[in-house]
């Protein structure tokens, strides 16, 4: 199934790669786009939200909008770790600042728990082995707590060459015997595909599986400066032509095909970009299909290595 991310929705600025380069809304209306494109969400069907607090203004639009809403089956997760410092100037020359302390998650979770009862996962936002969290006693014990108290599930998101290794770490965590994470959330896309085995057996475990970045941060999009992608955009034209669909609709097809039971999140920024995206939903490719664009991966350090030289636009 489709959710809906909020990263886009929450600051102007993102790591992406936009074919508008004139963006600077204000910010009175960049809110109001923001809550009307949650609200088109919600009429076409989304019903999953993933949002964080290292989003900008997600949280608290995100929070008027389904105050708006008396409906139980809507979900909302959200994370705890990285704090929004930009404050929505385009030149800023840092936008979030991560910090995995247990004073982090304690000052984040007294704003993310407005959420509750539609609040069912709390991730921790970006885990890595360096930063230490996965061994912090203190934090993983009041997850547990968290946990325990609410329900909700607990989770974590992941980023970087070493994604296998950290998901292989978390699920090595336990508390009292029992397994703390039930959810992973992970990039996965065309191009990366290095966990497709790892979150299928995950799946198969019962673990939640969210996949994020199913667009490559809009390297899948055509573009003169990624020249040595010209196979990858050949295909996924040939494809979108065939299906009637946007290349976003193949691409995040894609994820939803190699990644069964998985939740894909449309990182949509306004409705127009929802509706195409969400035509992922009226199309299913061959086999044959997939296995042409599993043939278009490269390497997790390639990957990772390219999306650090992305633009903040």
């Amino acid at each position: 199934m489709l959710g809906l991310g909020t990263a886009a929705l929450g600051r102007p600025q993102y790591i992406n790669i936009r074919k508008d380069k004139n963006l600077n809304p204000s910010l009175e209306s960049f809110r109001q786009d923001s809550f009307n494109t949650l609200e088109k969400a919600y009429q076409l069907g989304i019903r999953y939200f993933d949002t964080a607090p290292g989003y900008g203004l997600a949280e608290d639009v995100l929070l008027e909008w389904l105050q708006t809403k008396e409906d139980e089956t809507i979900t909302v997760a959200t994370k705890w770790g990285y704090t929004y410092v930009a404050n929505f100037d385009a030149n800023a020359k840092v936008h979030e600042v991560k910090e995995h302390s247990l004073e982090k998650l304690n000052a984040q979770w007294q704003v993310s728990n407005a959420f509750l009862p539609h609040l069912k996962l709390y991730q921790i936002h970006s885990a890595t082995l360096e930063t230490g969290v996965l061994n912090n006693a203190a934090v993983l014990n009041r997850l547990a707590v968290l946990k325990k108290e609410h329900p909700i599930e607990i989770g974590i998101t992941t980023t970087g060459s070493n994604q296998l290794e950290v998901l292989q770490k978390a699920m090595d965590v336990t508390i009292k015997g029992t397994p703390l994470f039930d959810a992973f959330q992970v990039t996965y896309n065309v191009l990366d595909q290095s966990l497709e085995t790892m979150c299928n057996t995950l799946a198969k475990q019962g673990k939640k599986i969210i996949i994020k970045e199913a667009l490559a941060n809009g390297r899948v999009f055509k573009n003169s400066n990624y020249k040595h992608y010209s196979k990858l955009y050949n295909t996924l034209e040939k494809l979108a032509i065939k299906y009637h669909v946007g290349i976003d609709a193949i691409a995040l097809k894609f994820c939803q095909q190699n990644i069964k039971k998985s939740i894909v999140l449309s990182g949509a920024s306004n409705t127009e970009q929802l509706i195409s995206n969400l035509q992922a939903n009226k199309i299913t490719l061959l086999e044959e299909e997939l296995n042409s664009l599993k043939k278009l991966k490269i390497t997790p350090v390639a990957y990772w290595q390219e999306r650090k030289q992305l633009p903040w636009n």
